[in-house]
Formats: C-alpha cells, sequence, structure tokens
C-alpha cells in the first residue's frame, strides 16, 4: 500500500500578504472571466438543455459524426457518441420540433432509438431551483461556520474560501464552454461540502486544540491534504474513464471536481492559513 507523506511547508518564508495574493490573484481573474462571459453572451457560463429548452434526438446509424450534424435542416447544437447502443449518436438541438428533427433523421437514413424536448419554461424553472439551491448551500454554510467559531475573522475566512472553491471551476467551465447541465451544478454543491469539511478541519485544529500554530497546521494537513488529494485521484480517474466511455455526464462532474478540489486546496492551506495567523498573532488584542 502506498502511503501519502504531507511535506511540512516553511509558512516562516511568507509574510500573510504573500499568501493570501495567490488565490486572491485567482479568484479575481476567475470573476473577471465570469463577467467578461455575462457581458459577451448574458450568461456567465454556457447553459445547457437542462436550463435553456431544446429537443434531443438518439440516433443509430454507421455515419460519421460530422455527417450526422449535416443530415439536419436545423444545425444541432451538439453531437455526442455513445458507445451503448453501438455506432449510437445524442444529437441536441437549441430548437426545432420534435417530429421534423425525427423525420429528417430517419429520412437521412438514421434509425431514430430515442427522442425527448426540454420545454423552455421548464429550463427557466431549473435555473432557478440551481441557483436557489446553491445560494441555500451557501448561506447554510456560512451560518454553520459562524455558529462553531462565534468569531468574524475565522468564520469569513472558510465563507471566501468556499466562495472561490465555486467561483475557479464555474470560470473554467466558461472558459472551456462546458455547458452547465444538472450534475455540473451537483458537483458545485459537493465542493460546498469539500470545503466547508477542509476549512473547518484547519480551524479547528488552530483554535480550539493545544499545540504550537505550526504544529497544529501541519496536524490539520496531514489529514485534510491526504483527504483532498485522494478525492481528486478517484475524480480524475472517473473524469478519464467517463471520457472513455462517452458518459459526458459523468465525465463533466468529475472535471468540475478535480478544478474545485484543486483550488481547495490552495484556498485553504494559503488563504484561509494566512487570514488564520493574522488572526491568531496580530488580530486578537490580549
Amino acid at each position: 500500500m502506498v502511503e501519502f507523506e504531507v511535506p511540512e511547508i516553511d509558512y516562516d518564508r511568507y509574510s500573510n500578504r504573500q499568501l493570501a495574493a495567490v488565490p486572491l490573484a485567482v479568484l479575481a481573474l476567475a470573476l473577471a472571466v465570469l463577467v467578461g462571459s455575462w457581458l459577451m453572451t448574458g450568461s456567465p457560463v454556457v447553459l445547457g438543455i437542462d436550463f435553456t429548452g431544446g429537443s434531443e434526438v438518439t440516433v443509430q446509424t454507421p455515419m460519421s459524426q460530422s455527417e450526422v450534424r449535416n443530415a439536419f435542416e436545423t444545425t444541432p447544437a451538439a453531437v455526442q457518441a455513445i458507445n451503448s447502443p453501438p455506432d449510437a449518436y445524442v444529437v441536441t438541438f437549441d430548437t426545432g420540433n420534435i417530429t421534423a428533427l425525427t423525420t429528417q433523421a430517419e429520412n437521412a437514413g438514421m434509425t431514430v432509438i430515442g427522442s425527448g424536448t426540454t420545454p423552455a419554461s421548464f429550463g427557466e424553472r431549473s435555473q432557478q431551483l440551481a441557483l436557489g439551491g446553491i445560494v441555500v448551500a451557501f448561506v447554510g454554510m456560512s451560518v454553520l461556520a459562524f455558529v462553531l467559531f462565534r468569531t468574524f475573522v475565522p468564520s469569513i475566512a472558510i465563507v471566501i474560501s468556499a466562495f472561490s472553491d465555486i467561483v475557479i471551476p464555474l470560470a473554467v467551465l466558461s472558459l472551456f464552454r462546458v455547458k452547465l447541465s444538472l450534475g455540473t451544478v451537483a458537483a458545485l454543491l459537493m465542493l460546498i461540502g469539500y470545503s466547508v469539511d477542509s476549512d473547518i478541519l484547519l480551524n479547528n485544529h488552530i483554535l480550539r486544540r493545544r499545540g504550537e500554530f505550526y504544529e497544529s497546521t501541519y496536524a490539520a494537513m496531514q489529514t485534510g491534504v491526504s483527504m483532498t488529494i485522494t478525492s481528486m485521484t478517484a475524480m480524475a480517474v472517473m473524469a478519464m474513464m467517463a471520457t472513455f466511455f462517452n458518459i459526458d455526464l459523468m465525465a463533466q462532474i468529475g472535471s468540475v471536481l478535480v478544478v474545485g478540489l484543486a483550488a481547495d486546496l490552495m484556498n485553504t492551506y494559503m488563504l484561509n492559513l494566512s487570514l488564520l495567523r493574522w488572526y491568531k498573532f496580530e488580530g486578537v488584542r490580549r
């Protein structure tokens, strides 16, 4: 069995400003990406059919992906190959009559094995539910942080870290034009839980356990870093296997979690730690 050793970082070499500068700069860049996308397209990220509505046709044909795309009068928003059944594609349209699309597929010699439509009104309702779910989870996490520590700086450190853990993956989705789906929203909700777990672990070791500051920090890192890297590895394997088998939803969830967990490592052990160190040695009046 391979044992993972968490290295001890010489934090004395860096000031609090230096530690906080990198995660804050990444957060600012991520926010700039989302704002820029919103100004140019009207949405910070590309919304999938779950949130915009549209039609989806599953066909089986020996034709190539480009031939499938050109077989329809309405240009598909996406053509995704799937392995089961063989030679099958899921063709997604932003607009279009499902009956007409099915007829076009059959006229082109394809076998239609499934079809469906998401109304625009349902997509709008899904947007509201997804946004509401994230807001409720984030507010609940913030309240929990303040109830547990009852002090502004340690609590706000958890909130800022969790916020950054969500914003950075969203910016990556926006940059690579990956469509937001209900699955990726679920991954963002999972990231809130991961973030709270690692940040509370660090805060609890430093503020509530006996021991010198860096001794408590390294004790928290032994558990927190090992836990996060294990989760990242599992999610990376899931994303790669899902990509290989063309399970697009699982690949997106795994990719979002890998990016978010990497951001969580940076935010927890640089940004959160710098705020805790300032609070411990400079912000608390004795």
